[in-house]
């Protein structure tokens, strides 16, 4: 039987830890937090939040006869395996929005039941295609009369700092967020704010202020008691919840104006070869009937969604254009799809890091896809980003047993217009070398020359 382990991301809460066996999740009680649960529980908020499809699923197993490795007192959930965890640095501007906006009205709801969450960690937020759910069920308590909202610089740094640095600084977060993983720090974001965006009532309670707040607790040591005896009438803190979600949902989204934001309607494909091309991966698609499949270079999402019509459970789809990823959310959105569209950077992709370099997994670690399509990627990687190409093809074909890879020729004119701004060192970029580094790794099932300059490979690696 496959060993018990707990999460190197879960340690944070005294009061619970998540552990996995295989593809079963299990989260602890401990008795410190036992009171507090069942006074949640038994008020029924848990049960309808999970069947309205707001909070993961859960069922108490702690009188099973499952070998979990903890101390007799100790009560155990168990939870559905979610298939992807993202994190808040790969998200685009509306998957962010919508996650604020979520953890915002989920609070108001809890209030409405004299509930309140702990805290408010946007890693807390994840989605199940482009639908937001809650995965914390410790981080809901009792709510106490009068209490300050204690996740106030938390909401801030890692929901509305990144959104108000894409909106009113026009830069966009991942990198920074990446760096350092609480997020955005007002006394960060109000260096960068012009004056004049200084002067919103938002922006000066929400950053100025807490910047302010922030230097003076380094000075003195009476802010924190005062912070202690505060009271927040209850009336108040629902009144901040609405202004910031009135707040967020007015901010104007950022351009997004980018070199290739329109390739999906500028790719020089007539529609016979755009529909020869999703022929192909439809063909793939429904042999290996994968649950997960990642698109690599998912752009506005046509091949994620043909990958869903022949078969496909869920796609992960990841691209580094924001502006792409911007209309896949919303077409994943609008139709309810089981697709979720992330921020990647093909060639540095999200690492292991945090405490023990552990906390927040690399993408590697955090799915197993049983097909992935990568699309007019491997150009940008290796001419974009001198990546040779032995070692671009290994990284594509270590994500996943089986899929298609799109070799753009080096004649082709999206491949030419990378060359145009560089001097051409990259004599091994051709369609024969790639095919046989592809052979040598793996079966080369079938390929189509899509057009001229591109060809398609379906492999499947021995």
């Amino acid at each position: 039987m496959t060993a018990m382990a707990f999460d190197t991301g879960s340690f944070r809460d005294p009061g619970g830890r998540i552990l996995h066996r295989g593809e079963k999740i299990y989260r602890t009680i401990a008795p410190v937090a036992q009171d507090a649960y069942r006074a949640v529980e038994q008020s029924g908020a848990l049960r309808r939040l999970a069947d309205e499809g707001q909070l993961v699923e859960f069922k108490d197993v702690t009188d099973s006869n499952a070998d979990f490795g903890v101390s007799q007192d100790t009560l155990v959930l168990e939870h559905p395996r979610l298939p992807f965890i993202s994190y808040p640095y790969e998200w685009s501007y509306s998957l962010h929005r919508q996650a604020a906006l979520f953890h915002l009205e989920l609070q108001l709801s809890l209030l409405a039941d004299g509930l309140a969450l702990s805290d408010a960690t946007a890693y807390n937020v994840q989605f199940d295609g482009s639908k937001p759910v809650f995965i914390d069920h410790l981080s809901v308590r009792p709510y106490k009369d009068g209490e300050i909202w204690a996740g106030h610089r938390q909401f801030c740094m890692q929901f509305l700092n990144p959104l108000l640095m894409w909106s009113m600084v026009g830069v966009e977060p991942n990198h920074w967020f990446r760096g350092n993983l609480e997020g955005v720090a007002p006394e960060d974001l109000a260096r960068m704010l012009p004056l004049r965006k200084k002067m919103s009532w938002n922006v000066l309670t929400h950053v100025i202020a807490q910047a302010a707040m922030q230097k003076r607790s380094l000075k003195a040591s009476q802010v924190s008691a005062d912070y202690r005896e505060a009271r927040l009438p209850k009336s108040a803190f629902e009144g901040i919840l609405h202004g910031l979600h009135k707040t967020i949902t007015n901010l104007k989204a950022p351009s997004h104006v980018t070199v290739w934001g329109g390739y999906a309607n500028n790719t020089s494909y007539d529609d016979a070869e755009k529909d020869a091309k999703i022929a192909f991966v439809k063909k793939v698609v429904a042999s290996v009937n994968p649950d997960l499949i990642y698109d690599i270079g998912c752009n506005s999402g046509d091949y994620s969604v043909a990958s869903l019509e022949a078969g496909a459970k869920r796609v992960i789809g990841f691209d580094f254009d924001h502006g792409a990823l911007e209309i896949a959310y919303d077409r994943a959105n609008k139709q309810k799809l089981p697709f979720l569209p992330l921020w990647l950077d093909a060639a540095n992709p999200s690492p292991a890091q945090g405490w023990g370099q552990q906390e927040r997994k690399g993408m590697s670690e955090r799915a197993s896809p049983d097909a992935m399509i990568a699309l007019a990627v491997i150009h940008h990687i290796v001419i974009g980003r001198n990546v040779p190409l032995d070692m671009a093809t290994d990284w594509l074909l270590a994500l996943a047993p089986t899929g298609v890879i799109e070799f753009p020729h080096k004649s082709d004119p999206m491949v030419q217009t990378l060359l145009s701004q560089r001097e051409d060192i990259f004599p091994d970029y051709e369609d024969d070398v790639f095919a046989k580094i592809l052979g040598d790794r793996a079966r080369i099932v079938e390929k189509l020359d899509v057009r001229p300059t591109r060809t398609l490979y379906w492999y499947e690696k021995v």
